[in-house]
C-alpha cells in the first residue's frame, strides 16, 4: 500500500522508517546535523508548497530519502493507519 504525502507524492508504506514532527525533532543538534548532511547528499525531497510540518524518512535502494512535508505527523500517521485497516 502507499501513503500520500501531499503535492502528488506517494511512498510505499513498507518503505517508511519514521514520521517526525519538524518543530520538535529539530531541537536536537543530531537531527539538524542529519537533515543537513542528507540535504548535502541530495537525499532530501521537499514536497511542501507551504510551511513544512513534518519529515518522513524512507528506505530507498541502499540508502534513504527524506521527504519534507506540509502535513502534520498526526495526519500522516492517521492516513497510514487507515491504509492498514483497509488492507486487512
Amino acid at each position: 500500500m502507499y501513503l500520500h504525502l501531499g503535492n502528488n507524492t506517494i511512498v510505499r508504506k513498507d518503505d517508511i522508517i519514521g514520521i517526525f514532527d519538524l518543530d520538535s525533532s529539530t531541537i536536537s543538534y543530531k537531527t539538524r546535523e542529519f537533515l543537513s548532511n542528507a540535504e548535502k547528499n541530495g537525499m532530501v525531497i521537499n514536497v511542501s508548497q507551504e510551511l513544512p510540518k513534518s519529515f518522513v524518512v524512507c528506505r530507498e535502494n541502499d540508502g534513504c530519502k527524506i521527504y519534507i512535508c506540509q502535513l502534520s505527523p498526526v495526519t500522516l500517521i492517521k492516513r497510514a493507519s487507515q491504509i492498514s485497516a483497509v488492507s486487512e
